[in-house]
């Protein structure tokens, strides 16, 4: 609304006709005009008149009823990708979903569930899956008088094991209604082990702990075990040592099960989970998922071309039904945006344009510590490199790489992994790669070269706090870079 004030005030100039006139133009005041027997205050209220708060909050608030008449939405949490949807809307998971009830059903019967391994490409159904189950379980207890804890986090903002431990207890806090009880730093990870553990014995009987992208937990590594093998090792292992009194089981959740590989020996044998594999959602299967979420739009609000076209740019994202849920209500959104009363085929393309420009920042936040390290070293040459070309020699990125660790007293990885870390980058279209060679006995290396903006990739990982110290030293993060690379051309 361009020009209203907030308050409501009227800042237009007064009117020409209510200006005092010049002294030769005053007229004394006539009988008829001094006997109306009116006080002067009242004489005067019909000039200048100012609205009155009253009628300007009935104003705004007509205002946003008839926003809310003319959405194309009428159940707009239907198209939030992690809303619990009932059973009936579920769709091509038929076999995940049988798996996993029949791996939590002795939950009902008073025994220990085993532990399960959900894995497969990201938007393919895992949280969805192991959400409807654990509600169906959790409402299934109560009415026999049982208490179910769902204790649910996601690993992919957590840096550290002691951060994971202490998200835990705040989710079982918040869901029991009790007091944390302990610092968020300043006490022992052990202290706040047995912090959680005294939440589940006071109040669940049984409790299963839901571990979303539980791979990105590698923490501080210390002799090579990665955060997210001492958690599971210690969380499948508690109630056998009794420190938690109730049945547990752990479910992790991973697009990469072959971070498997790295966790210990101890580990594994506690863990030891039954897989669960949920593979991409195929065209068909994304319409049908949209068209059960259909009624999150008025009956006349979309066009017939709407979810076929949706479900088919989802298609090419790998089968992500995630993306098709978020397109399909960015289109809505779209829609609501410009006043259309009907989703229609261009609100699908332009949101999907802007989930293009946005996808690969996106992808950024779901890295691993290492590879945002890797990648804010790479893009800082080529966004702080003096030279005309802002390709990245691999020797120099790695130079920086180090620096960039040492600062942060992080783990340092060899020169082959960062290079490794960077290429893997290629296949999210971050950055494009290639051989490059020295001349004779020059030796070869990796050119970097980035497909976007690099100060734009720097920004987006600097909201990982352990890299806002190094965003604070622009200028010598400049000195150091554009050093090497003057010692790497003079080579």
């Amino acid at each position: 609304m361009a020009g209203h004030d907030p308050e409501g005030a009227d800042h237009s100039p007064p009117d020409e006709d209510t200006r005092s006139p010049p002294d030769s133009e005053q007229l004394e005041p006539t009988t008829e005009d001094a006997g109306d027997g009116l006080p002067e205050q009242d004489r005067d209220s019909d000039v200048d008149e100012e609205p009155s708060a009253d009628s300007t909050q009935r104003s705004i608030r007509e205002m946003l009823d008839d926003e809310g008449e003319a959405s194309v939405f009428v159940n707009r949490d239907l198209v939030e990708p992690d809303t619990i949807i009932d059973e009936e809307r579920i769709v091509g998971r038929d076999d995940q979903l049988e798996s996993v009830v029949s791996f939590l059903k002795p939950t009902l019967q008073g025994n220990r569930p085993p532990n399960m391994l959900l894995y497969g490409p990201a938007g393919t159904g895992k949280s969805l899956i192991i959400g409807a189950v654990t509600q169906q379980i959790i409402e299934l207890c109560q009415s026999k008088g049982e208490r179910f804890g769902v204790i649910d986090i996601n690993c992919q903002p957590i840096n550290t094991l002691d951060q994971a431990v202490y998200e835990l207890i705040q989710t079982v806090a918040i869901d029991v209604g009790a007091d944390i009880g302990v610092p968020e730093t300043g006490v022992s990870t052990k202290r706040k082990y047995r912090r959680l553990y005294n939440l589940i014995n006071r109040h669940y009987d049984s409790v299963i702990f839901i571990l979303d992208e539980i791979d990105l937990l590698v923490g501080r590594r210390a002799n090579d075990e990665p955060a997210y093998s001492k958690l599971l090792y210690q969380l499948s292992r508690a109630s056998n040592t009794d420190e938690i009194e109730g049945r547990v089981s752990v479910a992790a959740l991973t697009n990469d099960p072959k971070f498997m590989e790295d966790i210990d020996g101890r580990a594994e044998s506690s863990f030891n989970p039954r897989d669960v594999y949920f593979p991409d959602y195929d065209a068909t299967q994304l319409r049908e998922i949209l068209g059960n979420r259909r009624d999150a739009f008025r009956q006349d609000a979309l066009d017939e071309d709407v979810i076929p076209l949706v479900a088919a740019f989802a298609a090419q994202s790998h089968g992500d039904a995630r993306k098709a849920i978020d397109l399909f209500r960015g289109a809505g959104d779209l829609a609501d945006e410009r006043g259309d009363e009907e989703v229609r085929e261009n609100h699908v393309r332009e949101s999907q344009e802007e989930i293009d420009k946005d996808r690969s920042l996106k992808l950024v936040e779901g890295l691993t510590t290492q590879k945002k390290i890797s990648l804010y070293a790479t893009a800082a040459v080529a966004n702080y490199s003096n030279r005309s070309r802002s390709s990245v020699p691999s020797p120099v990125g790695f130079t920086v790489y180090q620096w960039v660790t040492d600062e942060l007293d992080a783990d340092q990885m060899t020169r082959e992994t960062y290079v490794k870390y960077v290429k893997e980058l290629s296949t999210y279209g971050l950055v494009s790669t290639a051989r490059k060679s020295r001349g004779r006995g020059g030796g070869m290396y990796m050119e970097f070269t980035f497909t976007g903006d690099p100060a734009a990739m720097m920004n987006r990982i600097v909201d990982d706090t352990r890299l806002e110290a190094i965003a604070e030293q622009e200028e010598l993060l400049r000195t150091v870079i554009n050093s090497q690379l003057q010692q790497f051309h003079e080579q």
